[in-house]
């Protein structure tokens, strides 16, 4: 299989979000938007013992026409929502929520300590972004996975399919996700979808691809000029790789909002200020 090269490595900056700092790589000046995919958020941070939980992490907010997906590298998180919904994952997990036509909720953290994730946001096709919302969670131990022959790259797949191994959260259009846990000295090739938009984000650590040495807080994204990229660990690294399938639709990204239109997402500001969004009291 043809290896893909590197079209762009992009510098994850440092965002102000309330109280909290985030790494952003997308959207950027470098990559506005990498169809299907909206915006990429890292943090890591520490929760004091003494720390009420309940007030830490982000309250509840509203969302509409697109999936915000949560990967816990460390540390743990909960979720509550206007649906009714509640859940918790911890290190390894993965929460994925379709937005659908309108929902509140919160993540908060579940214990005190390292905590470390990444917010995905996913954008969902024109025909899905009314649907009914719905929360899927994933425990470390639900994930498929995969280990490479040299038994120092572990891939945990949350959704599509990688390496012959199937994830279990379904989605609106056809997205491949996976955290990536690997040892110095593994190396692993990944084979993806000829058609697909395709990331790597490197949390920690350092990794070679296509000749080219990528740090720690650099997103790797991939030329369409391959059938998938080898991936050499030069330290212990965590990682996140998605791929899919554009979508191909124009979108407007306001606030809290993923539509179509600048008058949907006016109306989605109108909707979620009438309550159609539901309430959610913590």
């Amino acid at each position: 299989m043809k290896n893909r090269s590197i079209e762009k490595v992009v510098f994850a900056q440092e965002h102000a979000m309330g109280d909290m700092y985030v790494k952003q790589p997308l959207p950027s000046r470098q990559v506005n938007y990498l169809d299907p995919f909206v915006l990429l958020h890292h943090a890591k941070y520490e929760i004091e013992e003494d720390h009420p939980l309940e007030f830490a992490g982000v309250g509840p907010h509203p969302h509409r026409g697109f999936a915000p997906v949560t990967f816990v590298f460390e540390g743990g998180v909960s979720h509550q929502d206007s649906r009714g919904n509640v859940g918790t994952v911890y290190k390894g997990g993965v929460q994925w929520m379709n937005a659908g036509m309108g929902i509140i909720h919160s993540e908060r953290p579940a214990v005190s300590g390292t905590h470390e994730i990444i917010q995905m946001w996913v954008n969902t096709p024109a025909r899905n972004k009314m649907d009914q919302p719905t929360y899927h969670p994933l425990k470390a131990e639900e994930a498929g996975n995969f280990v490479s022959n040299d038994k120092l790259v572990h891939v945990a797949v949350a959704s599509g399919e990688l390496l012959n191994v199937k994830g279990s959260i379904p989605t609106l259009s056809l997205v491949n996700s996976a955290m990536i846990r690997a040892q110095k000295g593994g190396s692993l090739f990944i084979p993806f979808g000829e058609s697909h938009n395709a990331f790597l984000y490197v949390l920690g650590g350092k990794v070679k691809i296509d000749g080219q040495v990528i740090n720690k807080h650099h997103m790797v994204v991939f030329a369409h000029d391959g059938e998938g990229f080898e991936l050499e660990i030069l330290e212990d690294t965590k990682a996140l790789f998605m791929s899919g399938e554009p979508i191909g639709e124009e979108i407007v990204s306001q606030g809290p909002f993923v539509m179509n239109s600048q008058v949907e997402i006016m109306e989605a500001y109108r909707d979620f200020r009438k309550g159609k969004m539901g309430v959610l009291i913590e």
